[in-house]
């Protein structure tokens, strides 16, 4: 399986009053494996960024001035996704941006050149409903270091945010079950080999095993402001 993981930086926050992309890093999973093979290229918008821009990504009109345009990487970066499942951070807003330019070139949106979307924000505000759901508070939360980003950077932030996600779904295919090949596709005719369970060993923790598995629940009686499940089924 080919996933992506893509963000974008822009001059602004409309595509359709004229904001351009500046910057598009782009990271790739095959298997749920980083690659190595990632796309990363700054774009010259032929405009200003607007102020409050600026100061969240720091690439300036100067900076990007003998930068390719968007009409010269668009074949590059349509080769590259095509067929891909992409992965983005608040997807309507990268879409949007992409399909903007994609029309000023007479090309199909996104969306139609690539195999499916997966929004992160959307599983986090599943996964995490009530709780601030960022780049920055999902790599606090999963202990992903994000010490140096200073500013926002494309291909920064779709790295960050292929670990976030590597974190978020880890061990969602874990329980699939390999049933064999089932040429009717109804299931029938599949047996499963039971075998037999060994004597299970047990071991009672010792003191310091104790002592930190009190500070654990201490910490999430705190974060619950509360009592956690886990001393509840104690008593």
């Amino acid at each position: 399986m080919r996933q992506i993981v893509l963000d974008t930086e822009t001059t602004g926050l409309n595509p359709r009053s004229g904001d351009r992309i500046i910057e598009v890093g782009c990271v790739e999973l095959v298997n749920r494996q980083l690659s190595g093979n990632n796309f990363h290229r700054y774009i010259n918008p032929e405009r200003d960024s607007e102020e409050g821009a600026l100061a969240v990504h720091g690439l300036t009109t100067e900076f990007l001035s003998d930068k390719p345009k968007f009409a010269e990487i668009a074949a590059e970066l349509r080769d590259y996704l095509n067929g891909a499942e992409v992965i983005i951070h608040n997807a309507p807003f990268d879409i949007g941006f992409l399909d903007a330019e994609f029309k000023r070139l007479d090309i199909p949106p996104l969306t139609q050149q690539i195999s499916g979307v997966i929004d992160t924000l959307v599983q986090a505000k599943e996964m995490h409903p009530g709780k601030r759901n960022s780049l920055d508070s999902l790599c606090d939360r999963y202990g992903i270091s994000n010490a140096h980003r200073a500013l926002h950077g494309a291909l920064l932030d779709a790295e960050l945010l292929a670990e976030v996600y590597l974190a978020m779904t880890r061990g969602q295919n874990s329980l699939s079950m390999d049933l064999g090949d089932d040429a009717d596709g109804d299931g029938a005719g599949v047996a499963l080999e039971l075998v037999p369970l060994a004597d299970i060993l047990l071991l009672a923790a010792d003191p310091a095993e104790l002592a930190q598995h009190e500070i654990a629940l201490n910490s999430l009686d705190k974060e619950m402001r509360g009592t956690s499940l886990w001393r509840l089924a104690a008593n």
